[in-house]
């Protein structure tokens, strides 16, 4: 018998070498064996175990299909890595009349046959990308039909002269938000054996609150717990609280919820207009509000990972963490120097 494929790999077949590559594989990650271990076993030099890691950590075991013969011309050309860097960091799959808003290996491989009649598999393509340093991840949602333009005037323009009249007026700027907690609020990741989910148990009752709050550039906050439905009246109510008492007018910017332009809102703000003044952020631009980043404190890193007993129990830890951020000044002055917010950061500066 010749067994001279002992001692060249070339000369195994690829269908074989395809399991070969899965049985040496599944004994590192799955057995636990070392590397070098299995390089020795299976009479291999290490760099192809560790390529084959490579492969398998970056698609599955569908990556270990095949190889390319040593000295062959690769099938995806540096050509065709430019362009699907492109195609995936400009486009979306809807480009390309897919009904899809996602890229997959599947839809990619399919376009590239399509622009360069080539054929590949979905786990060439997984290789490519890795290769590209592009990864899957979860992407941020930004509404249809948010407009530019109207963002870029308010940058540019708007907020300008809100900062411009505060000076006149001597006023702080806040920037006011709301959000619903509820006692089924939960977010984070624990850790867990590998294909089994981790179980945790936790209150699957119903039941939440509304909370209203402002934050400015100077670092304070400002809140209100609410339970049951905001609307104009409710707004007005916490609107008289953040202004009671205070030495300086205060300048509000809120989103385009309905019962900020209520008419209860409106003769509220025309008869306290030497105090309070209302203007809109930029509609489906919630990252250009500084307060949207109290929600992703409060509900985030707090609410989310915490075990809520019932109600009562929400309540209270809302209270606590939210007075707690408002202590930390500096905290909140940090929700202004994010890459959307820092447009905000200026402090308009106290009358001498």
């Amino acid at each position: 018998m010749n067994l001279d494929w002992l001692n060249d790999g070339r000369k195994i077949p690829d269908e074989v070498m395809h399991y070969i590559r899965i049985m040496a594989v599944y004994a590192i990650r799955v057995l636990g064996l070392g590397p070098e271990e299995v390089a020795r076993a299976y009479n291999f030099n290490r760099h192809c175990i560790y390529r084959w890691l490579n492969q398998y950590d970056a698609g599955g075991f569908e990556a270990l299909k095949s190889e390319m013969p040593p000295g062959a011309t690769p099938l995806v050309t540096d050509e065709m890595d430019e362009w699907l860097a492109h195609v995936v960091l400009s486009h979306t799959p809807l480009d390309f009349d897919y009904d899809d808003n996602l890229w997959t290996c599947g839809i990619l491989a399919e376009l590239l046959k399509r622009e360069f009649a080539v054929t590949v598999s979905e786990s060439t393509i997984r290789l490519h990308l890795k290769k590209l340093e592009l990864t899957p991840q979860k992407p941020e949602y930004q509404d249809a039909e948010r407009d530019e333009q109207e963002i870029e005037y308010f940058l540019t323009v708007k907020f300008p002269k809100i900062q411009r009249l505060a000076e006149k007026l001597g006023a702080d700027i806040g920037f006011q938000d709301e959000a619903g907690v509820g006692i089924r609020t939960r977010y984070g990741r624990t850790w867990g054996k590998r294909g089994q989910t981790p179980i945790v148990k936790v209150s699957m009752k119903r039941g939440g609150y509304n909370v209203l709050s402002v934050v400015t550039a100077q670092g304070t906050l400002r809140y209100s717990v609410k339970e049951g439905h905001i609307d104009g009246a409710v707004f007005v109510d916490f609107l008289k609280q953040i202004i009671h008492g205070r030495e300086r007018p205060l300048i509000l910017l809120v989103d385009h919820a309905t019962f900020h332009g209520s008419k209860v809102v409106r003769d509220f703000v025309r008869e306290h207009r030497a105090e309070l003044r209302i203007f809109f952020l930029p509609k489906h631009a919630p990252e250009y509000n500084p307060d949207e980043q109290v929600w992703e404190e409060v509900k985030v890193n707090h609410i989310g990972k915490q075990p809520i007993r019932d109600k009562k129990d929400l309540k209270q830890r809302l209270q606590s963490i939210l007075k707690g951020l408002q202590k930390n000044t500096k905290r909140v002055i940090s929700f202004f120097h994010l890459p959307d917010t820092r447009y905000a950061a200026q402090v308009v500066p106290c009358e001498s």
